[in-house]
């Protein structure tokens, strides 16, 4: 069984009082592995504290991504520059995501337009020992019509692309609400993921009973496989955010 590394995002606890140089610090003081999706200034800082830089996005935009031929051109550039700064800073991934669903196109042909996108990059992450993970993301709630929000449709895309460094950035927040069976859908995909996210649901807050996620259970489960990489925090804290953060890393702090 292994350790679970865990990270957190920037973006869900630097709100209020709480700036990013605080929560680079606090992450650094309750133990985390590293952090993520934070300006790149406060890059050099978190590393002089031994925090990894686990992620940040491989390419613009969300809702208009990997699944339009028409932006390949601009996402292989994007995705090739940020592959050399990952290797500068030591990131062990980039985020990708499949762009929203759009007239004319079908599921089954928004899986080959994406896997043809990955492609063009895939021989590069390889080179460089980076993981490209394509975000799943709910539809239903948060991100209407995102195409990539079922675990089948995205593995589907790592098969097509077969990459070593093709893989699922697993969020289980977004993953609760679209399909549930949390537990036995991770382990039987694991090989297909590089990184996951947590929050509890409804609300994206703190992993905490006032939600319907047994997060005790769904980390035991990871550490369980093989997997290697790290747990992401990603959640909106209702009090404060390291409180809450600190909270989440010892429910956490398994194997």
């Amino acid at each position: 069984m292994g350790h679970i590394k865990q990270s957190a995002t920037a973006w869900s606890f630097v709100r209020g009082d709480m700036t990013p140089e605080k929560f680079v610090r606090g992450a650094a003081e309750i133990g985390l592995h590293g952090i993520e999706l934070i300006d790149q200034k406060y890059w050099n800082l978190a590393k002089e504290l031994g925090l990894t830089i686990v992620t940040f996005g491989g390419h613009n935009s969300l809702t208009d991504g990997l699944n339009k031929r028409e932006n390949h051109d601009r996402i292989e550039a994007e995705i090739l520059a940020n592959l050399d700064l990952a290797v500068e800073y030591d990131v062990p991934g980039l985020i990708c995501f499949s762009g929203n669903r759009y007239d004319g196109v079908s599921d089954e042909e928004g899986i080959d337009i994406t896997a043809e996108g990955l492609s063009r990059v895939a021989k590069a992450a390889e080179e460089k020992g980076v993981n490209l993970c394509v975000e799943l993301l709910n539809s239903k709630v948060d991100h209407p019509d995102y195409q990539c929000d079922l675990t089948t449709w995205g593995v589907e895309v790592c098969k097509r692309v077969g990459s070593p460094r093709v893989k699922l950035l697993y969020d289980i927040y977004h993953m609760q609400i679209m399909e549930g069976d949390l537990i036995r859908t991770i382990k039987e995909n694991i090989d297909y993921i590089g990184h996951f996210h947590t929050a509890g649901n409804p609300g994206r807050n703190d992993l905490d009973d006032e939600q319907e996620i047994y997060y005790p259970a769904v980390i035991q489960a990871i550490a369980e496989t093989d997997y290697d990489l790290y747990v992401g925090h990603e959640f909106i804290p209702k009090g404060d955010p390291i409180d809450g953060l600190r909270a989440a890393f010892h429910l956490c702090d398994v194997g």
